[in-house]
């Protein structure tokens, strides 16, 4: 097959030269060049062309589109049917999947280097004895890839079939021989294609990888996880585009220094977006957490300041964390503010809050705040719980045992309702709670009679602080 013609082009003005360019010779940028397979006749990315009275359009790496040469229909003309998922018996991964792998579907997963992406798929896949599975690595040996299966096998593994190999063309051979249910491949940036003059993780060679791996997908109904690298900044390698292509984008997040991994869903086009799986690493692979709430949460807090507990939800799932806060006199002229798992912006705030609407000075000291086990939450009904411990650690008073709490502060220091508050209701007493603070303004929406644990609902700040310090 004859070399298809590439060019150049600036990313940011368009602009096309036939060799590369750091410096863009038109606008200026640097840093922008991008290499496109064009037209050998035309010299175009892409062209029109009348067929039959219709217009088509030929794209120099074709997209491959599910629908491409349908007639328009009616809205109301197109069947309403439930998308047939794929089990991955990982009962954590199904739920942030939104039901399992759709076939034909293109799974994106990220995360930092460590961490465990490649432990996670193929964990998963050896689980799955009905399906069979080829795994495409460019980034470590077959000898590698079968010391780590032996450490994570739990059962039979002839199903799964691997081929380290980078190249994109002898990964389509391979798929054409081995013809499996479920392809994966380790890493997208690793990958290459001969059309392309550019090394493997450029931004061309990802773009147009990606695309004839979509073309694939989409054809043969085949699902495909593609694991991907991240930058420094912590946002997925390689052009926007990749993202845009995908249909699901799972970020697998998670410090090295503690045994937690969190899966997120950044984007899923058969699910939502909002749900959170949590694993716990272990020397035999990752453990699916059922009951995080017992494990986010320290019992040997009695008697400590600056510890409140907050009933939190992530997705559809409810559960306990620990916040913990340090106040000290700061020893320089602007004191300092430092959050783990917490927006520090919202930290501002709800600090502003306290020495406006409660009459804390907290501008001369430094405020230190942590969520326990390593995870990041941007549930606002946090909000109480933060300004319990921050309140707690200045006055150097523990919180009443067995107390959590839940709300959201507003500018002006009054509680507002969360969402899914019986929910959060049902965790603390399930966990041995004893009372738990709540909006005034949402008691009325909750069935209390067949609840064990207090209600404590507070309008306003103060009201619920002096509950709190009594």
């Amino acid at each position: 097959m004859a070399k298809k013609k590439t060019a150049y082009f600036c990313s940011a003005c368009g602009n096309d030269e036939p060799k590369w360019f750091g410096k863009c010779p038109s606008c200026g940028e640097w840093g922008t060049c991008v290499e496109e397979i064009v037209d050998a006749q035309t010299g175009a990315i892409g062209k029109v062309s009348r067929k039959g009275g219709g217009v088509q359009w030929s794209h120099g790496g074709t997209l491959g589109l599910p629908g491409q040469k349908e007639r328009p229909r009616r809205l109301s003309e197109i069947e309403a049917r439930e998308e047939q998922r794929i089990d991955m018996h990982d009962d954590e991964l199904n739920r942030v999947l939104g039901g399992g792998l759709v076939p034909g579907s293109m799974v994106l997963l990220g995360g930092d280097p460590g961490i465990g992406k490649s432990t996670l798929v193929l964990q998963t896949v050896m689980n799955i004895p009905d399906k069979k599975v080829l795994y495409c690595s460019g980034e470590e040996s077959a000898y590698q890839l079968k010391l780590r299966a032996t450490r994570l096998a739990t059962g039979d593994i002839d199903h799964v079939f691997i081929a380290c190999e980078t190249n994109l063309d002898e990964i389509f051979t391979h798929v054409a021989n081995v013809e499996p249910d479920i392809l994966v491949i380790d890493s997208i940036q690793t990958i290459a294609t001969d059309e392309l003059e550019s090394s493997a993780g450029s931004v061309g060679q990802v773009r147009e990888c990606a695309a004839r791996i979509l073309k694939f997908a989409k054809e043969s109904g085949t699902p495909v996880i593609l694991i991907g690298h991240i930058t420094k900044e912590g946002s997925l390698a390689g052009p926007k585009v990749l993202e845009h292509i995908v249909d699901t984008v799972l970020q697998f997040e998670g410090d090295q220094h503690y045994m937690y991994r969190i899966l997120r869903a950044i984007k899923n086009r058969f699910g939502s977006t909002s749900e959170l799986g949590i694993y716990e690493m272990l020397g035999t692979g990752l453990r699916q957490v059922t009951n995080p709430s017992e494990l986010l949460l320290n019992t040997d807090h009695k008697d400590l300041s600056g510890v409140a507990i907050a009933a939190a939800i992530e997705g559809m799932r409810p559960f306990l964390i620990e916040t913990q806060a340090l106040v000290s006199t700061s020893v320089y002229a602007t004191a300092m503010r430092s959050t783990t798992g917490f927006d520090q912006r919202r930290l501002n705030m709800l600090l502003a809050v306290l020495e406006k609407r409660v009459g804390f000075k907290l501008a001369q000291k430094d405020v230190f705040l942590n969520i326990a086990g390593g995870l990041r939450v941007s549930d606002p009904a946090m909000d109480l719980a933060v300004m319990a411990a921050i309140l707690s650690s200045n006055l150097d008073m523990p919180l009443p045992a067995l107390t959590c709490m839940t709300g959201e502060v507003g500018l002006s220091g009054e509680i507002r309702p969360v969402a899914r508050l019986e929910q959060r209701i049902r965790e603390a007493e399930k966990l041995g709670f004893e009372r738990i603070l709540i909006p005034n303004i949402a008691l009325k929406s909750i069935e209390t009679k067949s609840l064990r644990i207090q209600l404590s609902p507070v309008s306003r700040v103060d009201e619920a602080f002096r509950l709190l310090f009594k």
